[in-house]
């Protein structure tokens, strides 16, 4: 099973869309578009799952750079998620700057 990147998608696209698209390539298991968790609009990306390498494969090599709803798609095989920093991981709290006291002449 290959999981593979859509990316530029034209708004409008639905993952009924994405899989008429690859099901010309072979056996499609999923497509989905990620849509906006609070407008519930596309966010332009989406993907689509594969039962056979070669066909993922032969859908990347022709799709890549294909134009489609008037959008030059990306495709290509999807890369895990990379883990998220934990909130606040950034600046060190704050520490380690100053904290004299205030002198009066």
């Amino acid at each position: 099973m290959k999981k593979l990147y859509v990316g530029n998608l034209p708004f409008q696209a639905t993952g009924p869309d994405l899989e008429e698209l690859f099901a010309g390539f072979g056996e499609v298991a999923s497509a989905q578009v990620v849509e906006d968790r609070e407008t519930g609009r596309s966010r332009g990306f989406g993907f689509v799952e594969m039962d056979d390498a070669h066909a993922a494969q032969a859908a990347i090599d022709t799709l890549h750079d294909h134009e489609y709803g008037g959008r030059r798609l990306t495709v290509n095989e999807a890369k895990p998620r990379e883990a998220r920093a934990g909130v606040g991981g950034g600046y060190g709290g704050g520490r380690g700057y100053g904290g004299g006291y205030v002198r009066t002449y």
